[in-house]
């Protein structure tokens, strides 16, 4: 557990293999301001996560902000039977298993929503995110659209596939895969990144990755000139 602002924190959790590569794991845990925490992308569960978790308030809100963080869900829902479960609309069809409370797609306000903004990134046929931007940090929190990879466990090849893929630290962006499937609705696409910039946020947290604790919107300004070209 890390406390990198007030009333936000991240877990690192084991590393699960996607497409050849060790992708790490990461939980964001916000507190709002009536003290009910906000869980980000669940990582494993394990009885000394959840002592810590527990430390922090009361767990109300569990979040997959698209549909390939979802794995742990289950865990935290057994875990936590009040909270919650809010997934992208892709996700909801995906796990029908899954009881979730509503859908991250929806243009509504959010319980949430005084301490956290938050806009649904589409534009691909690939996947559709759901990003959320933390107001009091000035902290951006995203799953896989932007990742940020330190190369420090990948051998020769996964360095080399990572860095053509364009995720390897310092230049992390967008893996090349979503990128190229927004090739004939890049205008979508960056009338989001364009409202992103203007959070103007400072922080940027990844799933996958190295944090960016400083300049986030210069970084990701150079994450996604791909999409929208600085001038």
């Amino acid at each position: 557990m890390e406390n990198l602002a007030k009333n936000l924190w991240i877990f690192n959790g084991k590393s699960v293999t996607f497409l050849g590569l060790p992708f790490s794991t990461r939980m964001t845990i916000i507190k709002l301001s009536n003290n009910e925490l906000w869980v980000h992308s669940p990582i494993e569960l394990t009885e000394a996560l959840q002592q810590q978790v527990d430390s922090l308030g009361k767990v109300t809100f569990l979040i997959a902000p698209n549909h390939l963080h979802h794995l742990f869900l289950p865990q935290w829902i057994n875990a936590y039977s009040d909270a919650k479960v809010y997934g992208t609309q892709e996700l909801i069809k995906k796990r029908n298993d899954i009881s979730f409370n509503a859908s991250l797609n929806n243009e509504t306000s959010y319980p949430w929503s005084h301490d956290i903004a938050q806009i649904l990134f589409t534009g691909s046929a690939l996947m559709e995110e759901c990003v959320f931007f933390h107001k009091q940090s000035n902290t951006l929190i995203v799953t896989d659209l932007v990742e940020n990879f330190s190369g420090n466990d990948f051998n020769f090849w996964q360095k080399w596939l990572a860095k053509g893929a364009g995720i390897l630290a310092p230049k992390g962006k967008t893996p090349i895969d979503w990128r190229l499937s927004f090739m004939f609705n890049k205008t979508q696409a960056s009338k989001h990144i364009r409202k992103i910039f203007a959070w103007e946020a400072d922080m940027l947290i990844m799933a996958h990755g190295e944090i960016i604790k400083k300049d986030a919107t210069d970084f990701l300004r150079q994450s996604f000139n791909w999409l929208v070209k600085n001038k």
